[in-house]
C-alpha cells in the first residue's frame, strides 16, 4: 500500500513513523562512534567518529541546549540516533531523562541501535525512558552473530513489549531474501521492520559506485524500492502480521525534513515558503545603536536579530525603504544556523 507520504507499507507504520512523517521528532544525533562498522554506512564525515551531539542542526553540549531546540522546533517526540548510542551510554540516558522530565510521558521517543553493546541491564535502564526500540541486525555485513542478536532481540522483546520493539535496515535490493528471511524469523518478536530506500552518500561513496547503479535521481539505487515492494507484498501474503514499511528518499526529504521545518519557530516578520524555508528582508548592520537610531526613523515595525546582526523589516514596507537603506532579500532554513539559499542585495543607502 503506499502511503499519502510516498512510502510503502503493509499494513501500517509503526508509532515513532507517524510522528517522524509530520516533522514531530526532534533527531537527537549522540554522537558519531560506532560499535560497527558497516560498509553501508550514510554517515556524513563531519559526524562519523565524532563525540560532538547535535539536536537537529543545533550543536549541543547539554540537555538545556537539546530542550531549547526541542521547544524551538515543536517536536513531540525524539528519535536517537548515532553512531551507536550505547557507546554514549550515560549522555544518551541523561538526555531521554531530561525529555521526559521536560515534556511528560506522551513524549514519543525512539533509538535505532547495533546490537554489538546491547545487554539486559541497559535495556532495562533505557526501558524507563525509551518507548520505542529499533534494532541495526549485522546480518547484511557479517552473519557470524546472527543467533546471538537474534537472542538480544527477543530479549528486548520481553522487555520492551513487541509492539515496541522492531529492525530497520538500508534496503539493499542483492539481500532481499535475507532481509525478508530474518522478518520471518523474529515475526514472533518484532512489531515492525523498517527498510530505508538505499542511498549514496560521501562515506560510503567509493564502495556504492563499484557495487551498484543509481536511479535518475543519481543518490539512490536502482531496485531499491522494487526489491522492498516484494518484501511487502510476501510479508502480507504470508501473513506474517509484521508492520514493513518501505521508507523512500522522497519520504524523508519531501515530507520529513520539510514538514519539520515548516513545524519550526521563525523569527518575527518572516515569511515561511511551502517548502520550509523563510524569506527575510533585512538590514545588516555593524553598530546595532547606529542603524537602530537610522530604522526608527523610517519605520516603527522591525525586528532585531543580535544573533546574525541583522534587522529584519516588514515585507510591506521594504519598497518605502529600499532606496533609503541597504536592503538584503534572505532565504534561510529556520533551524540553527539557518543556512542560507539565496542572498540578494535590492537597494542601498
Amino acid at each position: 500500500m503506499k502511503t499519502k507520504f510516498e512510502s510503502f507499507c503493509s499494513p501500517d507504520v509503526c508509532k515513532g513513523c507517524k510522528f517522524c512523517v509530520k516533522g514531530e521528532k526532534l533527531v537527537l544525533f549522540i554522537g558519531g562512534k560506532c560499535s560497527r562498522n558497516c560498509w553501508y554506512c550514510s554517515l556524513s564525515k563531519n559526524r562519523k567518529n565524532s563525540p560532538k551531539a547535535y539536536a537537529n542542526e543545533r550543536p549541543i553540549k547539554n540537555s538545556k541546549e537539546m530542550i531549547k531546540e526541542a521547544i524551538e522546533s515543536n517536536a513531540k517526540g525524539a528519535g536517537i540516533t548515532g553512531g551507536d548510542p550505547l557507546v554514549y551510554f550515560k549522555k544518551t540516558m541523561k538526555y531521554a531523562k531530561a525529555l521526559k522530565k521536560k515534556f511528560g510521558k506522551k513524549f514519543h521517543i525512539h533509538i535505532y541501535l547495533p546490537l554489538n553493546l546491547v545487554t539486559e541491564k541497559k535495556l532495562l535502564k533505557l526501558n524507563k525512558y525509551i518507548d520505542e526500540i529499533r534494532f541495526h541486525p549485522s546480518f547484511l555485513i557479517d552473519n557470524s552473530k546472527h543467533e546471538e542478536e537474534l537472542n538480544k532481540i527477543k530479549l528486548a522483546s520481553k522487555i520492551f513489549g513487541k509492539t515496541n520493539t522492531g529492525i530497520e535496515v538500508p534496503m539493499i535490493p542483492d539481500k532481499k531474501k535475507e532481509i525478508y528471511n530474518t522478518i520471518k524469523e523474529l515475526k514472533n518478536y518484532i512489531s515492525f521492520a523498517n527498510l530505508n530506500e538505499f542511498e549514496l552518500s560521501e562515506t560510503n561513496f567509493d564502495i556504492m559506485t563499484k557495487k551498484h547503479t543509481f536511479n535518475e535521481d543519481t543518490y539512490t539505487i536502482r531496485n531499491s524500492i522494487t526489491a522492498g515492494k516484494s518484501i511487502i507484498q510476501k510479508a502480507t501474503k504470508e501473513k506474517l502480521k509484521v508492520k514493513v514499511h518501505l521508507c523512500t528518499a522522497r519520504t524523508k526529504d519531501c515530507y520529513q525534513y520539510i514538514n519539520r521545518l515548516l513545524k519550526h519557530n521563525i523569527l518575527p516578520l518572516g515569511n515561511q515558503t511551502d517548502e520550509g524555508t523563510v524569506v527575510y528582508f533585512a538590514h545588516y548592520y555593524e553598530k546595532l545603536t547606529t542603524a537602530k537610531k537610522q530604522i526608527k526613523k523610517l519605520t516603527k515595525k522591525f525586528h532585531i536579530d543580535k544573533q546574525n546582526k541583522r534587522i529584519i523589516l516588514d515585507m510591506n514596507e521594504v519598497i518605502n525603504l529600499y532606496d533609503k537603506i541597504k536592503v538584503a532579500r534572505v532565504e534561510e532554513h529556520p533551524t540553527f544556523g539557518q543556512d542560507r539559499l539565496e542572498f540578494s542585495i535590492i537597494g542601498e543607502q
